[in-house]
């Protein structure tokens, strides 16, 4: 096949209605069909161009929206698009490779192999709290997948929004690769159309109704949603260590991370020195976070008004404040605030927080948080802190989570080599490398007979057929 034919950028930023770039994609996706690796690997390094040509206004974007620095857009959103690229880059002949399935006792004479093919049209659906790691990312995997793709950007974060729409359209022809910017109004349209597969990052009741919307066409669905993602300080662990690695992933972004730490559970014999390790991690961090250049903000201020209420509620239940719950709404600044007392009617307890509030509990039993944690819906994350392998193995084996990292937070989402993704109300299905790959791909069987002994065993029903049969059972399956 030739490859999609290159439009003039003019007529690229024209992006037409919905309807119009759905059908078009249609086309394009079953020419990409048959596209190469050499083919996908092109436009992987087109996009990966693009993101370099524009780090300055990637820069500008994320402060305006977020008031993010660049060290940590670089960390946090440049850094994982680029390491995702080459990644793809360096093992993408190999993973469209069809892969050999040895034959089965039953199936002997038979050669049988599983091929990656497109899904087709991909609606990728970004959030507003990584706009561009969480948009480039999955664009990275639909690419590699040989896939088109509509997406649509948070209007919440509108800055990164218009800058993913202008990259995106000076990169690549609308026929293969669209973004149209919007609310609400704009997903549904998205949605109502008949996709091969929706990627949705975002909150879980949202993506029920992606998931319903998918429904109504059986698309297949990704959703990477988020939840309550708890902490384990065992009292073997390191405690500076342990404060240090969940103070950066709480308070990253200003807590704005799907998967960072939502509420840790310390050993009582410990929790007076996290309290002050973690302190003392926040000092170090931030100095005076309201004049950090390094500290971010909330994204907007119907959210900086739900995080002071989740401060406000647990205090009135009894909850005390052992550091921050400083805030200026014009600013939509809150300080990294720490609790403890926390009851389980406190709402900060009972939502997922999405903001730099972290309730700290004791237990006296490794058993308290393992039951107080499988009581609740699965989260995306898990985090232990031990030095004693067979307690950080104990809370392994009888939780269950998205994913985990042992004497450390957040690092799961850069390694490329592992699928990152949630289970139950934390998500649905996986991303990154050959995950990615692999979710944008559908996994076609094919089978090839040589000498099998299928034949033999069809109708009429002979005597010696029926005893073939019965032979075959026996002795194959």
């Amino acid at each position: 096949m030739s490859d999609i034919p290159e439009i003039p950028l003019a007529e690229r930023a024209a992006v037409p209605a919905i309807d119009t770039v759905f059908a078009a994609q249609r086309e394009t996706a079953i020419a990409l069909r048959t596209s190469t690796a050499g083919m996908r690997i092109a436009k992987l390094r087109k996009l990966e161009a693009a993101v370099l040509a524009n780090r300055g206004a990637i820069y500008r974007a994320l402060a305006a929206d977020l008031r993010k620095s660049e060290a940590e857009a670089d960390l946090f959103d440049i850094l994982p698009v680029i390491s995702g690229i080459r990644h793809a880059r360096r093992h993408l002949t190999s993973w469209m490779k069809p892969k050999r399935a040895a034959p089965t006792m039953t199936m002997f004479g038979t050669k049988a192999q599983i091929r990656h093919e497109p899904r087709g049209v991909s609606l990728i659906i970004a959030p507003w709290n990584y706009p561009i790691s969480l948009l480039l990312g999955p664009l990275t995997s639909a690419i590699a997948a040989g896939c088109p793709a509509m997406i649509k950007p948070s209007e919440m974060s509108p800055a990164c929004s218009a800058l993913m729409a202008k990259v995106i359209r000076e990169t690549f022809a609308w026929q293969e690769i669209a973004v149209f910017e919007g609310d609400a109004a704009v997903s549904k349209a998205l949605l109502d159309l008949a996709s091969d597969h929706i990627f949705f990052t975002g909150s879980p009741a949202v993506g029920k109704m992606v998931m319903t919307a998918a429904a109504k066409h059986l698309a297949s669905v990704t959703l990477e949603l988020g939840g309550k993602s708890p902490v384990i300080v065992d009292e073997s662990a390191n405690i500076t260590k342990a404060a240090k690695s969940v103070a950066w992933g709480k308070f990253t972004n200003c807590g704005q991370t799907c998967i960072a730490p939502d509420y840790a559970y310390v050993h009582e014999s410990r929790l007076p020195q996290f309290i002050d390790a973690a302190r003392n991690a926040i000092a170090k961090m931030y100095g005076n976070p309201a004049q950090s250049p390094d500290y971010c903000r909330i994204i907007n201020h119907r959210h900086f008004e739900r995080v002071c209420r989740l401060i406000d509620d647990a205090a009135a239940h009894g909850a005390a404040i052992l550091a921050g719950s400083e805030r200026d709404a014009a600013q939509k600044f809150i300080a990294p605030t720490l609790l403890t007392g926390v009851g389980d009617d406190a709402l900060v307890m009972q939502e997922e927080i999405f903001g730099p509030v972290l309730p700290v509990l004791a237990y006296r039993d490794l058993a308290e948080p393992i039951a107080a944690i499988n009581a609740r819906p699965k989260p995306l994350a898990l985090y232990i802190f031990a030095k004693d392998r067979a307690r950080a193995d104990r809370v392994l084996q009888e939780t269950s989570a998205g994913g985990t990292c042992v004497n450390a937070s957040m690092l799961q989402f850069g390694h490329d080599n592992l699928p990152y993704g949630g289970i139950g109300n934390s998500g649905l299905g996986n991303a990154h490398g050959f995950y990615g790959f692999r979710t944008f791909s559908h996994e076609r069987a094919v089978l090839e007979d040589k000498f099998s002994i299928t034949p033999m065993l069809f109708p009429p029903y002979t005597k010696r057929v029926k005893q073939m049969i019965k032979w075959t059972v026996r002795f194959l399956s």
